[in-house]
Parts: structure tokens; C-alpha cells; sequence
């Protein structure tokens, strides 16, 4: 009896559906577009393929492989000296002439050694996996925290010092014209001493103090003020330039770091040779050995997708909490740089709307006596006064709340690329702390790519370790069969160990596709 998928027989006529079902119809068309996808991917990633194997060969075997190799070579060796040049003019540890020797040469000699040495470009091509060990994260954050302390930190003192710059130009237009009024009232009591003189009572106004001591009192005030900042500008700088410095011992850090895998792996066949690859699975398959991975040891590394113990999870995110603390502090900083900038702005904009104020004085002195004036009381009479002096004068001045020669600082915008370059460095640096324990994977991977010929002798060191643990094994049970003490084992899963968990290494990725 034959059975067709996907049609129903018609009871009642006899005639059958061949209508397809539709969820065959739906998987049908999604395994056609994960083939789709995963062909599209791996025509993309060719380029990349063959782009890495032409750099990890240590002598090419073609005109192509040659010209990739070198056009590789160069691009590395122009970002290295740019980087470098940025550097050396960041720091301001030298003028603008040197850097750029310096940056040329060692351009010059980063393309020659990449492209004659190999073990060289191994070196940098380590360097990558490396930023997501504590060395990379380091470099990271110190970067980040350079970067605010370049562009944000200075911002936010600049805008201060605009908005106390304006506070110090109001204060001193008012001084001014305090003093400038008692000066034109002294000028009316002066304009009417004669007239007042000619009664009883004369009309004195005096000013105590010295408007040059008040002028001079302000001014200091302002310097001192103007002092304090460049002070805190002085010492920005100079955590900048430490920051470089420090910025530049991480950078050898790496490639030190790099180059001490790099020698271990050359000279140490048991170092970081804990990896089930595909050539180890393959020469157990050519030799009949496949049953050396049936109960694999706790340190051997063959699960495809490697998983973060409970340990390293809890401990990556307490790490991750420190640096959340770090964003939050990274937030507060460009939050201050944006509300000193609308508080300077304000500040100025407030300032250059304050308008002047014209005074006018008019001072009007009448001087008048009374004969018998007790007499006309006694008769209740009105008294008759008698004029004798009369004087009118009128003063005009303006008031300045600013003075002419107190110019007022522009607002500075704030930095929010800086802010923004800082932000995404930490969570770098945050992605490091989950990539670090598959770092150590990439760095065998590729150094396995740069040195086959290395990489088959530790295979082969692997083989017959896994050979020495099996007899070893197989020994123990003689010994408790013989004594009747044997129990069977179970086969173990194989655990994983801190520096081994990572991403899958090149040649799973490049068995699985």
C-alpha cells in the first residue's frame, strides 16, 4: 500500500485531494531560505577566507596571494602609524615635526617586517583576540576615560568659567555705576553750594572711599577666580598626557602579551593543547582510535558551542556592575557638560540683553523767610514767606551693567561624540568581559593557521596523550578485574575549563559550514 504525503482520500467520492498540506508548504519554504541565507553568507565570507589565508601564508604561492598579502600589509602598516601619530600629537610630548618622521619610519619598517616575517604578522593578527583578555579591557577603559578627559572635563570648565566670567562683568558694571552715581550726586551738591550757602543751612554730600580700591578689589577677585580654573585646566592636562603615556605601556602590554603566547605555543607542545579540532578527529578516524574521545578527560574542549559556567557567569557580572558604575559616572559627566553649557548660555545671553538705564536727576532748591511770623499766628493770619534764593538743576547719566571693556566669553557646545566614543568603548570593554573566556580559542586558531606544521605535532602530542590516559585507563581496570573490585564506568561528558570556553575555533567554523 502506498502512501502519499501531504494528500487525503475523499471517503464519499472516491476522488482523492492533491491540494498540498500547509505546514509542509511553510517548512518546505523555510529550509529553502536558511540554504539561501547560509549560501549568501558563505559567498560572503569567501572573500574574507581567502583574504586570511593569503596573510597567514608564510610564503605565498601565487601573484595573487603575493598582492593581497602586501595590500594587507600596508593597510596594517598605515593604521599603525596613524594610530602612532595620533598619538605622539595627543600626548603633546613633541612639536608637529617629529611625529611625522617618526610615524614614516616606523610605517616604513612595520610594512617590511610584516611582510619578510611571518611570525610578525602572527604576532598582530594575536593582538585582536588579546583585547578581550584583562590586558584589552584595560586598554579599553583607559582610552575611554583619555577621551573624557580630552574633550568633556576641559568643556565643562571652559563653560564655568564662561558663566563666573559674565558673574564677575555684571558685578564689576555695577560697581561702576554705584560709583558713578555718587559721583553725579556729588556734582549736584557742588552745583548748588553757592545758592545753599545763602540760607542757614548749606547742602553737603560727601562719598567715602576710594573707587580706584574698588576697582582694584574686583579685579583681583576676577584673576583669582581665572586662576583657580587654569589650575584645574593644568592638572587636566597633565592627567592627559599621564593617560596617554599610560594609554601607549598598554599597547606594548598587548604585543607582549601576544608574543608570550606566541613563543609558548612554538616552544611548548602541551601549552593551550586541550582542543578536540577537526584534524584531531581526523587522524583518531585514520588511525582507529575514535574511541579515545568515547569518555573524554574534564580538560579536553570538544563541545561545538561551549557554555560560561555558573563560577565565571557570577563573576562576570560582578564585572559587569563595575562597569555599569563606570557608564553611570561616564552619564553624570555629559549630563554636567550639557547643563554647564545651557547654564553658560544663559549666562551670556542674559548678559548681552541687559539693557542700559538713563537717570535723571533734577534737583530743585527754594530759599524763603517770614517776618513776624509769631504776630500773624497771634492774629491768625496766614504767614507771608519772602523768596530770596531759588535754583533748578537737572543731571543725566546712564547706567551700565556691563562695562565696555569686560568682553564676555561664547558658550561652548557640548562634546557629545566624545561622550558617545566613552560610552561605546565601556561597552566594548563590557563585551570583553563575556568574550574573554573565548579568547584563548581565536588566539589557537589562529596561530594554528600561521604554523600547520606546529599545529600537526601538538595534534599528534594530543593523539598520544589521549593514548597514554586510555591505556592508563585500561590498566586500571585489569588490575580491579583481577582483584574483583571492577565497576564499569560511565562516560563522561567533557567539562571545561576557564581559559579554554570560548567561540568556536577556525576549523569547527569551517567543519560546521
Amino acid at each position: 500500500m502506498a502512501i502519499r504525503v501531504g494528500s487525503t482520500s475523499n471517503l464519499a467520492g472516491g476522488t482523492e485531494d492533491t491540494h498540498p498540506n500547509p505546514d509542509t508548504e511553510i517548512l518546505y519554504f523555510l529550509a529553502c531560505r536558511w540554504k539561501c541565507w547560509r549560501l549568501g553568507i558563505h559567498k560572503a565570507l569567501a572573500p574574507l577566507q581567502t583574504a586570511w589565508n593569503a596573510f597567514s601564508q608564510p610564503v605565498p604561492t601565487s601573484c595573487s596571494e603575493l598582492l593581497t598579502q602586501l595590500l594587507l600589509c600596508a593597510s596594517l602598516a598605515c593604521v599603525i602609524a596613524g594610530l602612532l601619530h595620533h598619538w605622539l600629537i595627543s600626548s603633546q610630548l613633541y612639536p608637529q615635526g617629529p611625529p611625522a618622521l617618526v610615524t614614516t619610519v616606523c610605517g616604513l619598517l612595520v610594512f617590511l617586517s610584516l611582510g619578510l616575517v611571518p611570525p610578525i604578522r602572527c604576532l598582530f593578527a594575536l593582538s585582536v583576540p588579546t583585547l578581550g583578555s584583562e590586558q584589552g579591557r584595560r586598554l579599553l577603559l583607559s582610552y575611554s576615560v583619555a577621551n573624557l578627559a580630552v574633550a568633556v572635563v576641559p568643556n565643562v570648565l571652559a563653560n564655568v568659567g564662561a558663566a563666573g566670567q559674565v558673574l564677575c562683568c555684571v558685578t564689576e558694571g555695577s560697581l561702576e555705576s554705584l560709583l558713578n552715581t555718587t559721583y553725579q550726586l556729588g556734582l549736584a551738591s557742588q552745583a548748588l553750594g553757592p545758592a545753599s550757602q545763602a540760607g542757614s543751612r548749606s547742602l553737603a554730600f560727601g562719598v567715602q572711599g576710594n573707587s580706584s580700591a574698588f576697582r582694584l578689589h574686583m579685579h583681583m577677585a576676577a584673576q583669582q577666580i581665572l586662576e583657580d580654573f587654569s589650575g584645574l585646566e593644568f592638572l587636566t592636562q597633565a592627567a592627559l598626557r599621564t593617560q596617554r603615556v599610560v594609554t601607549g605601556l598598554f599597547m606594548l602590554g598587548l604585543l607582549g602579551d601576544s608574543a608570550w603566547y606566541l613563543h609558548h605555543y612554538l616552544t611548548n607542545l602541551r601549552f593551550d593543547n586541550i582542543y578536540a579540532t577537526r584534524q584531531l578527529v581526523q587522524q583518531l578516524t585514520q588511525a582507529g582510535a575514535t574511541h579515545l574521545l568515547a569518555s573524554p578527560p574534564p580538560w579536553l574542549l570538544q563541545t561545538a558551542q561551549p557554555k560560561l559556567s555558573h563560577e565565571e557567569l557570577l563573576s562576570c557580572l560582578f564585572r559587569l556592575g563595575l562597569l555599569a558604575l563606570l557608564l553611570v559616572a561616564t552619564a553624570v559627566t555629559a549630563a554636567t557638560d550639557y547643563g554647564a553649557f545651557l547654564l553658560a548660555q544663559a549666562a551670556v545671553a542674559w548678559a548681552q540683553k541687559l539693557p542700559t538705564v538713563p537717570v535723571t536727576l533734577t534737583v530743585k532748591y527754594d530759599a524763603s523767610y517770614k517776618l513776624l511770623d509769631f504776630i500773624l499766628f497771634v492774629l491768625n493770619q496766614p504767614p507771608v514767606e519772602s523768596k530770596f534764593a531759588s535754583a533748578q538743576r537737572s543731571f543725566q547719566w546712564e547706567l551700565y551693567p556691563m562695562p565696555h571693556d569686560c568682553p564676555l566669553p561664547q558658550a561652548q557646545p557640548p562634546q557629545v561624540r566624545a561622550a558617545l566614543t566613552a560610552g561605546a568603548l565601556q561597552l566594548l570593554a563590557g563585551a570583553t568581559l563575556v568574550l574573554q573566556a573565548y579568547a584563548w580559542r581565536l588566539r589557537h586558531a589562529i596561530a594554528a593557521s600561521f604554523f600547520p606544521v606546529q599545529e600537526a605535532r601538538r595534534v599528534s602530542h594530543l593523539q598520544d596523550r589521549l593514548q597514554r590516559r586510555q591505556d592508563w585507563n585500561d590498566h586500571l581496570d585489569k588490575q580491579a578485574c583481577t582483584t574483583g573490585t571492577w565497576v564499569p564506568r560511565e562516560p563522561r561528558q567533557g567539562t571545561r575549563t576557564p581559559e579554554s570556553q570560548g567561540l568556536k575555533s577556525l576549523d569547527s567554523s569551517l567543519a560546521s559550514m
